[in-house]
C-alpha cells in the first residue's frame, strides 16, 4: 500500500509507522497509509522560521502578490490531475469545483491585494500621531511580518480550499505555513503541494505539510506563530487552551461548527417564485458535497401551515437526485467523504431525510 509523505525541513519523508489507511470514499478501497511518526515538529518550526520567513521577509508586497498569482496559474493548468483524485473523497465534478478552483480563486484574490500595498516589505497604518509640543515626540503604527510560522489544521471536507484559503493569507504577508490537513482526504492535499513545491514558485522553506497526526506541534510554538483551527468547537477549545498557547500568547483563529438555518417568510405561498427559490437553494445546500460544507443548512424553519407543502416539494426534489459514483453520467451527489460523520449527523437531528443521508430540522 503506498505510504503517504510529509514534506518536512525541505524534504519528503515518510512517517516511521504505516499510520492511518486511507479508504476511497466510493468503494471502500484502501487508497494510501498516513503517518507523522518520527517527525521533530520543534526542528519543522525552526525550518519555517528561519529558511522560509527570512526569504519571505525580504519580498515586498508585490513581489509577494506576484508570487500568489503565479502559483494560482500554474495549479489552474493542473487542475484535471486533481479532479481525478478528488473523486475518491466521493467529490462530483461540481464539488471538486468548489474545492479545488474555489481554493485556487483565493490565491488570485489576495494576490491582487497587493495593489493596496506598497512595494515595499512593510505597510503603514493610519496617519502619524503627535505625542509632543512642537512635533518633537510622535507614534505611528509600522506593521511588518512576524517573524513566525503560520500553523493551520483543517477539516475534512475541503483538502484543497481549506489550505490555499489559509496559505494565501499568510504567504501575502510574508509568513511561511505549515500545513496540517484532515488525515482521512490528506491524500488530495499531498497532490496539491506536490505540484506547489515542484513548480519552485514558493521559496523553500515557506510551505510544509504533515500527514497524520500533528500531536505534540503546540508545544513548540512561540509568541511569534499563529495557528488557526477549522473543524470541531470541543476539539477548537481543546487546542486554544494549550498551556503554550497561553503562556506564548499565540493568536488562535477557531472556525468551528456552524448552524445555518433557512428560513421561509410566514406570506410566502407555494404558488410565488419565492417558493421555488426556497425549495431549489435547501437542496443544493443539502446536497453539494452531500451536505459535508462547513456553510451547509443544517436546519430550515418553516411557518406550521406550510410544513405540509415544505415536505412534499422538497421530497420530490431530493427524489429526482441521483446518488452515487461521481464518474458516473447524471449522478448528482456522492458519498460521503467518512462513515463518522454521517452517524454524528443522525444523532443531531431530529428529521432525517434519507434520500440524502443529511440532517434537517423542520420548525413549527
Amino acid at each position: 500500500m503506498k505510504q503517504l509523505q510529509n514534506y518536512y525541513c525541505g524534504q519528503w519523508v515518510a512517517g516511521s509507522e504505516n499510520g492511518q489507511v486511507l479508504y476511497n470514499a466510493i468503494n471502500g478501497t484502501e487508497i494510501a497509509s498516513a503517518s507523522s511518526k518520527g517527525l521533530d515538529f520543534g526542528r519543522m518550526l525552526d525550518y519555517g522560521r528561519t529558511t522560509g520567513g527570512s526569504v519571505l521577509r525580504k519580498m515586498t508586497f508585490h513581489e509577494r502578490g506576484r508570487m500568489l498569482k503565479a502559483l494560482a496559474l500554474h495549479l489552474m493548468e493542473k487542475k484535471e490531475a486533481f479532479y481525478k483524485i478528488s473523486w475518491a473523497t466521493g467529490a462530483t465534478r461540481i464539488d471538486s469545483w468548489i474545492d479545488i478552483e474555489g481554493g485556487i480563486g483565493n490565491l488570485f484574490a489576495n494576490s491582487s491585494l497587493r495593489r493596496q500595498f506598497p512595494n515595499e516589505t512593510f505597510c503603514l497604518e493610519g496617519d502619524p500621531v503627535s505625542l509632543g509640543k512642537n512635533g518633537t515626540f510622535m507614534g505611528h503604527h509600522i506593521c511588518v511580518p512576524k517573524e513566525g510560522v503560520a500553523i493551520h489544521i483543517n477539516a475534512f471536507n475541503f483538502p484543497v480550499w481549506g489550505m490555499l484559503e489559509k496559505i494565501a493569507v499568510n504567504l501575502m504577508a510574508g509568513v511561511p505555513a505549515v500545513v496540517k490537513p484532515a488525515t482521512v482526504t490528506c491524500f488530495l492535499t499531498e497532490a496539491v503541494v506536490r505540484e506547489i513545491i515542484s513548480s519552485k514558485i514558493l521559496p523553500e522553506g515557506s510551505l510544509q505539510l504533515i500527514c497524520g497526526s500533528a500531536n505534540g506541534i503546540l508545544d513548540h510554538v512561540t509568541s511569534q506563530d499563529v495557528v488557526t483551527f477549522t473543524g470541531s468547537a470541543s476539539t477548537g477549545k481543546m487546542f486554544k487552551a494549550h498551556p503554550r498557547i497561553i503562556s506564548e500568547s499565540v493568536p488562535f483563529n477557531l472556525e468551528a461548527d456552524s448552524l445555518n438555518c433557512m428560513v421561509l417568510g410566514k406570506d410566502v405561498t407555494p404558488e410565488m417564485p419565492e417558493f421555488e427559490i426556497f425549495i431549489k437553494e435547501v437542496q443544493r445546500e443539502i446536497t453539494v458535497k452531500a451536505g459535508q460544507k462547513c456553510t451547509a443548512v443544517r436546519r430550515i424553519m418553516v411557518p406550521e401551515n406550510r410544513m405540509e407543502d415544505v415536505q412534499i416539494a422538497l421530497g420530490k426534489r431530493l427524489a429526482s437526485t441521483v446518488m452515487g459514483d461521481p464518474n458516473v453520467e447524471g449522478v448528482r451527489m456522492g458519498p460521503l467523504s467518512i462513515k463518522r460523520s454521517s452517524e454524528r449527523s443522525a444523532r443531531k437531528s431530529r428529521t432525517t431525510f434519507q434520500a440524502t443521508r443529511n440532517c434537517l430540522w423542520i420548525t413549527r
